[in-house]
C-alpha cells in the first residue's frame, strides 16, 4: 500500500488513438493558432500517402507547410541543427512530426533549439531545457519508439559516436495522433524491431526503481498486448486488429517508460547504436534476455509478473526456472519476429566493449535500473550477447 501512496509525477500529451486520427492534424494545428507548419519526416516516407494526407489536412486548414526530411535512422545532432535553421528561415510556428522515432526525436530537438537558441547537445541529461519548444504534434507511423507520448529525445552525438538522452517535460508533444492504419506500410523487419522496442520499454518501466501504480498498469497491459500480437501482425501485415493491438501496447509502454524511465537495456542499446549506427529495436531485442538474467534476483516478483503476462506458467517453479522460462519466451518471440542475430553478427568486436560499457554507464536510463551495475557487469553482458 505504501508504494501506491508514494508521490509520483505523470506527464502525457493530449492524444487521440484510433484509425483516422492522423487526419486531424490540420484541426489540431488550427486550434494551436499556427499559420506556418514545419513537417519533419524522413526520406523513406516523405513521398508516402500518409505524409501527403497530413500535408493536405494542414493546407485545408489554411496553414502553410514546409517539409524537412533530412533525418537519418538514428537522428544526428547536425541534422537537428539543419532542421532548426530551416524552421527559422521559413518563419514557422509549429512542428508536425510524421514517421517513426527518428523524425519525432529530430522534431523535438528542432523545437527546443529554436526557442532556446542553443546547440542540441547542450540539453543532454535530465531537465536541462529552460524554454519549451513551439507547438509539436506527433503522428507515429511505427509502433515502438513511443516518442509521440514520451518526454525523451535520443540524438546521436557525431563527435563522440554515442546516442545522448534528453529527458524533459518540454520534450512531451502537445498532441499525439496515433493512427494504427499508418503502421500497415511497415515491412516485417521494421515491425519486428519496433515491436521489440515497445516490449523492452514496458518491461524496463515495470522493473524500474521509479515505477508507480499508474505506470505499472500501463506497462503490464503493454507487455500482454505486444507479446500476444506482434508475431501475428508480422504474419498478417494488413490486419488492422493485430496492428492496432501492438500500437496500443506501444502507446501504453511509452506512457509508462516516459514516467518510470528505463534501465540497462536501453542504456546499453544507446551506446551500441550510437557507436555502430544500428537499429535500436534489434539492439534491445538482443540485449534484453542477458540484462534480465543479471537484474532478476533484484526484482523477482516483478519479473515473475512479467513472465505471467507473456504466458509463462510460474506455479511451483523456482526463481531460477522462472528466469529461464522468461528469457526463453523473449528469445522465442524475437525469433518468431525474425530477429535471431547476435551482437557479433551486427559487427561488434570484443575490443570495443570497454568503451561501450563506459558510455552506457553514463546514460540517464542506467539510473533507474533495478540494481546498480559496474563497468565489469556491463562488459560481461555485452560479451554474453556477442
Amino acid at each position: 500500500m505504501k508504494e501506491v501512496l508514494a508521490m509520483r509525477k505523470f506527464v502525457a500529451p493530449e492524444l487521440v488513438f484510433g484509425v483516422g486520427s492522423s487526419k486531424l492534424a490540420g484541426q489540431y494545428a488550427e486550434n494551436f493558432g499556427v499559420s506556418r507548419a514545419l513537417i519533419v519526416t524522413d526520406p523513406g516516407i516523405v513521398e508516402c500517402s500518409w505524409v501527403k494526407a497530413v500535408e493536405k489536412s494542414l493546407i485545408d486548414a489554411g496553414i502553410e507547410t514546409y517539409i524537412f526530411s533530412e533525418v537519418s535512422e538514428n537522428p544526428r545532432d547536425v541534422e537537428v541543427m539543419r532542421g532548426a535553421d530551416f524552421y527559422l528561415e521559413n518563419r514557422c510556428d509549429c512542428i508536425i512530426a510524421v514517421g517513426g522515432g527518428s523524425p519525432m526525436d529530430c522534431a523535438k530537438g528542432i523545437g527546443i533549439v529554436t526557442t532556446n537558441n542553443s546547440h542540441i547537445l547542450n540539453f543532454e541529461g535530465v531537465d536541462m531545457v529552460d524554454v519549451p519548444g513551439p507547438p509539436l504534434i506527433c503522428i507515429p507511423s511505427t509502433a515502438g519508439s513511443s516518442a509521440d507520448v514520451s518526454q525523451f529525445a535520443i540524438i546521436t552525438d557525431t563527435e563522440r559516436d554515442v546516442k545522448v538522452s534528453i529527458v524533459s517535460k518540454a520534450m512531451v508533444p502537445d498532441a499525439a495522433l496515433i493512427d494504427p492504419e499508418l503502421t500497415t506500410t511497415m515491412d516485417a523487419q521494421l515491425t519486428a524491431a519496433t515491436g521489440m522496442d515497445a516490449l523492452t520499454h514496458a518491461i524496463e518501466a515495470y522493473v524500474s526503481n521509479a515505477n508507480s501504480a499508474l505506470t505499472d498498469l500501463l506497462a503490464l497491459d503493454a507487455i500482454e498486448q505486444v507479446s500476444g500480437n506482434l508475431a501475428a501482425a508480422i504474419k498478417d501485415p494488413g490486419n488492422l486488429e493485430f496492428r492496432g493491438q501492438v500500437m496500443l501496447g506501444s502507446m501504453e509502454a511509452g506512457l509508462a517508460f516516459s514516467n518510470a524511465i528505463l534501465g540497462a537495456v536501453h542504456a546499453m542499446a544507446h551506446s551500441l547504436g550510437g557507436h555502430l549506427d544500428l537499429p535500436h529495436g534489434e539492439c534491445n531485442a538482443i540485449l534484453l534476455p542477458y540484462v534480465i538474467r543479471v537484474n532478476f534476483p533484484y526484482a523477482v516478483k516483478r519479473y515473475s509478473r512479467i513472465a505471467e503476462k507473456m504466458g509463462v506458467s510460474i506455479s511451483g517453479k523456482t526463481d531460477e526456472q522462472i528466469c529461464d522460462d522468461l528469457e526463453q519466451a523473449i528469445v522465442s518471440l524475437s525469433r518468431a519476429a525474425g530477429i535471431n542475430m547476435s551482437l557479433g553478427d551486427l559487427g561488434l568486436t570484443r575490443d570495443e566493449i570497454p568503451k561501450l560499457a563506459e558510455m552506457a554507464l553514463k546514460d540517464a536510463c542506467m539510473v533507474t535500473n533495478p540494481v546498480e551495475l559496474s563497468q565489469e557487469d556491463v562488459e560481461k553482458i555485452y560479451e554474453a550477447a556477442l
